[in-house]
């Protein structure tokens, strides 16, 4: 890492202020190459981790700019490493041109991730911690915000942190037994081990129990609005949205393709697609359409199926009962509430057997979307909320996480079973390196490596 790596760390485009990053052995020297503060003192004479004015000059020598300038020498800095900032005008033209003259100046282009990559290989963040930013950059919720806050914090790693060392003071404790037998050290109790085994198997299971909602609340839940056609599908998800997203018309079949948006929906995060009208046709097109909508029921955790309330149902409706069926999450919404109903109770008994949850609601007038809300909410609401920076988001912790319950709970059956401890605390062992690849501590290099290719440049 003894090479000087250099980013654009702010959003391209253009905006009041651009940010260049900086970070290795290099830094200040690149820096003072090309920034000249406006006192006449080298940066590396100003103090550290303060704002210096300045301009910002060129491969060629010309003016690029008049910015600030912030220097912060490790391993007091997110790196680890000396870094440097230049805060610019958020000129495009201008980050390009500075850009190009850092790499004159002997800085190289960093890679995707690679400055918390450096914080991480130089002991400034654990893994949960690194993944937890750009899980806090990716942020689509309140919820998703605040809990990859308080993971960038340490809540889930203080917990890893405990469990480890918990297992650490069981396999040490048994070594010190054997290895030292002349010694005045406490007998090895299997009792106590057993206790131990437990109190850090009811921990991870407590952490892996949240990855449900977790998946939830960072991917978002897949959601299909399925019904016959001119049943109001288009006309509700404009009305969820709050903005006319798809055409309405009542010309039935008007929807014949797709359309894919994002929402919140009773603080979950829905990724909705709204369907061509499922209905037997001999137009090549619209029957393309119809099948898109099948496959998107077929795929979806949720499904929206949506009836008009206000006539008899028809045969077509009969396929959206049929599409529904093998919803893992499903509700009825019927739809038309503005108009008079007519369904018949055998009608309403028969949406009813077929859904847990019916809501009755007018799209065109907005009425009756709080019920859906809340019935979305309760789909999805949690029986054990995790505790703030708690709730597992990562699919790579949890695959981690159940190794180690699984480990752990081999150990346990060995205990009770009365195997030999130098038997069972292989599986300790194998629990420990589990959990060292969810914090950094055995993680291999190609992991590695593929976590932080999820980041942005410059982060």
């Amino acid at each position: 890492m003894a090479d000087t790596i250099a980013a654009v760390s702010t959003l391209l485009g253009r905006s009041a202020i651009g940010i260049l990053r900086m970070s290795g052995e290099e830094a200040l020297a690149v820096a003072e190459r090309v920034f000249r503060p406006d006192n006449g003192r080298p940066l590396g004479q100003q103090p550290t981790h303060k704002l210096v004015n300045g301009c910002f000059y060129g491969a060629d020598g010309a003016l690029l700019d008049q910015c600030v300038a912030v220097w912060c020498r490790g391993p007091r800095s997110y790196t680890g490493e000396d870094t440097v900032e230049l805060q610019c005008h958020g000129s495009p033209t201008v980050l390009a041109a500075g850009l190009r003259s850092l790499f004159a100046a002997g800085a190289r282009q960093a890679l995707r991730g690679e400055f918390t990559k450096r914080a991480f290989l130089n002991g400034k963040l654990d893994l949960v911690r690194a993944e937890a930013v750009i899980d806090l950059i990716d942020a689509e919720t309140e919820e998703m915000m605040a809990n990859a806050a308080h993971q960038l914090g340490g809540a889930v790693s203080a917990r890893m942190e405990a469990v480890y060392s918990d297992l650490t003071d069981v396999m040490s404790h048994f070594h010190a037994v054997i290895d030292y037998p002349d010694e005045e050290i406490e007998p090895f109790l299997l009792e106590q081990v057993d206790g131990t085994l437990s109190r850090s198997a009811g921990t991870l299971e407590r952490l892996l129990r949240s990855f449900e909602r977790g998946r939830v609340v960072r991917e978002g839940v897949p959601c299909a609005i399925i019904g016959r056609p001119n049943a109001g599908k288009s006309s509700l998800l404009n009305a969820l949205l709050g903005y006319e997203r798809a055409i309405v018309t009542d010309v039935a079949g008007t929807t014949r393709d797709t359309i894919e948006e994002k929402l919140l929906l009773g603080g979950v995060l829905l990724r909705l697609t709204d369907t061509a009208g499922l209905r037997g046709t001999e137009d090549p097109v619209e029957r393309i359409g119809v099948e898109r909508a099948r496959a998107a029921a077929a795929s979806a955790r949720l499904l929206l199926a949506v009836f008009d309330g206000s006539a008899p149902l028809t045969a077509d409706d009969e396929r959206v009962l049929e599409a529904a069926a093998a919803a893992e999450k499903r509700v009825a919404v019927v739809n038309k509430a503005d108009l008079p109903g007519v369904w018949t109770p055998a009608e309403r008994e028969r949406i009813a057997a077929a859904f847990p949850t019916v809501c009755t609601l007018s799209a065109k007038e907005g009425t009756g979307l709080e019920a859906l809300s809340g019935a979305v909410a309760a789909l999805f609401a949690e029986a054990e909320p995790a505790p703030l920076g708690e709730m597992i988001t990562n699919e790579r912790q949890a695959e981690a996480l159940s190794r180690a319950l699984e480990a752990l709970g081999r150990a346990r059956s060995a205990l009770r079973a009365g195997i030999t401890p130098d038997a069972l605390l292989t599986d300790v062992e194998e629990a420990m390196a589990a959990l060292g690849e969810i914090t950094g501590r055995t993680v291999r290099e190609d992991i590695t490596n593929r976590i932080f290719e999820r980041f942005c440049v410059g982060k």
